[in-house]
């Protein structure tokens, strides 16, 4: 069952800018990735969901119902964490915290200290002098601290040091094992790749791919890498019909990309050669992702 849904979903802001008839779903305890660079659509189609925006044509829904028309009853269930953080001054983080609560009608306190004490957030700092990741930590802690069954997560690792992310990529690993439904935009290839079931590629407002990625790495090309002592062994193994994707006559080696049907084939020829070293490279979420991108067109904050 569908709990969130995309339909062919279109705002156009002129000059290129926006989304066109984008369609996506997220299956109950499903944790879909909505992967793209800076200014592709991620966030539009985010606010859209979270009915900040009405649709110029098609609709998004969220537990069956149309997020514009129940916006406000959507806002207040769902467990929401926007791409940029604008916090009141003049509070701390615990009173911050104490407003949202009731704002929430969330009576119970022991998930919110599980929360603070996962994300190591002492809230006991006035907003205006947290740091950016101290932020962007009460910002979590915020949009989860009710407990919900649906997570709407707009780049929820920006800003966040590398370990905290490995610590955020954990949770939403529990989360989605105890059946929460997680919707989350991110341009950050290993974040993605960790906790998602399926995965979209939007571009330019347009999404060009949608996958499962565990099946993806099964049926993708392989890529290997041959090394050699000898020059003329290395000489003869480069003679052979395969698709050679670099050749290092210094180093004596070649790479290698093959179609699963020729893997035996290729595997039996090097058995007759004395070979150095054989690497298989893995497979690369980056590395399909930019297939859909030219290398003359510069993406801010990919990585």
């Amino acid at each position: 069952m569908s709990v969130i849904e995309v339909d062919h979903l279109t705002k156009d802001y002129g000059h290129g800018r926006g989304v066109f008839d984008v369609s996506a779903f997220v299956r109950e305890g499903e944790c879909f990735g909505f992967l793209g660079p800076n200014g592709a659509g991620k966030s539009t189609t985010i606010r859209h969901l979270m009915g900040f925006s009405k649709p110029q044509s098609g609709s998004t829904v969220i537990d069956g119902r149309d997020s514009w028309k129940c916006s406000a009853e959507l806002q207040r269930s769902v467990g929401y964490l926007p791409g940029e953080i604008a916090l009141p001054t003049g509070m701390t983080g615990t009173q911050f915290l104490e407003m949202q609560k009731k704002m929430r009608g969330v009576t119970d306190s022991a998930y919110l200290e599980k929360l603070l004490k996962r994300f190591e957030l002492d809230p006991n700092i006035g907003l205006k002098q947290m740091s950016l990741g101290t932020k962007r930590k009460l910002a979590v802690v915020t949009a989860f601290m009710h407990d919900p069954k649906i997570l709407i997560l707009d780049e929820p690792t920006s800003g966040l040091d590398p370990l905290m992310q490995e610590i955020f990529i954990d949770y939403i690993l529990m989360e989605k094992k105890r059946g929460k439904t997680i919707f989350l935009s991110s341009h950050i290839f290993h974040e993605v790749d960790a906790s998602c079931d399926r995965i979209a590629i939007i571009r330019d407002g347009k999404i060009v791919s949608e996958f499962d990625p565990e099946a993806l790495k099964r049926e993708r090309d392989k890529i290997y890498r041959v090394s050699f002592d000898d020059k003329d062994q290395w000489r003869e193994f480069i003679t052979h019909p395969y698709h050679f994707t670099s050749v290092n006559e210094y180093k004596l080696r070649a790479r290698i990309q093959l179609k699963r049907s020729e893997i035996s084939a290729f595997l039996a020829d090097i058995s007759q050669f004395h070979i150095k070293d054989f690497t298989e490279f893995p497979f690369s979420l980056e590395d399909y992702f930019m297939q859909f991108y030219h290398e003359d067109k510069v993406f801010e904050g990919v990585k």
